[in-house]
């Protein structure tokens, strides 16, 4: 199996920052973006529930909307594509089956050999300790930075944004409807020429200070 050389991924995650101004003319193409799709697709959640939706806007007059209600951000217009990542919310048990039916049509194995497993995913799900929209939000959070890691990996910038409106964003993109909650958002493409934040160094604390080996 091909693999990055180390070296090209610590080079990777030197060269990424939060991009602060896209190029509006440069626009990702198809298959680096279906690469980025699949990343996401392919990202780890608990249990493999994978409680989420991934809006991608690509339309002028949505990235425009955005603007307002992202506090004035204009990444959400000038970049290539913008991913919402959206929880789904209250995960329950009709959650659960499509998920092991899933896994039946996949891996060829019969629906009622997975019971055990079903019943340890309901089981957590009726707990009262659980907070699920907490969960699912926390679950979520992984697909973001997969997909802000490959996204470095194939030289495409990024820029996630927690400043928004969520609740906005629901009503913009009718999520409620479908029993989704906006958590984040993340714009996608490629750095101005200007934009003066690329060039800063990464302020990092070293890592004796953040890692310990034990």
């Amino acid at each position: 199996m091909q693999t990055l050389p180390p070296d090209s991924l610590s080079r990777q995650m030197r060269w990424r920052y939060a991009c602060k101004k896209f190029d509006s003319e440069r626009v990702i193409a198809a298959d680096v973006w279906s690469a980025l799709e699949d990343a996401l697709v392919m990202t780890p959640s608990s249990f493999g529930l994978q409680p989420w939706k991934f809006l991608v806007i690509t339309s002028p007059d949505v990235k425009q909307q955005l603007v307002p209600i992202s506090w004035g951000q204009s990444q959400v217009r000038d970049a290539s594509h913008v991913v919402v990542f959206a929880i789904r919310r209250s995960v329950g048990a009709d959650d659960v089956d499509r998920y092991v039916r899933r896994i039946s049509e996949v891996r060829g194995v019969p629906v009622e050999s997975l019971g055990g497993f079903r019943g340890v995913m309901l089981n957590f799900l009726a707990n009262p300790a659980v907070n699920l929209d907490d969960w699912a939000a926390r679950q979520v959070y992984i697909a973001l930075g997969t997909f802000m890691t490959a996204a470095a990996a194939l030289g495409v910038d990024t820029c996630p944004l927690e400043g928004i409106q969520p609740a906005k964003y629901d009503e913009l993109l009718q999520l409620p409807q479908s029993g989704h909650m906006t958590i984040v958002a993340c714009a996608a493409g490629y750095r101005a020429a200007d934009d003066k934040h690329a060039a800063l160094p990464k302020v990092r604390f070293p890592a004796e200070e953040m890692i310990a080996r034990i």
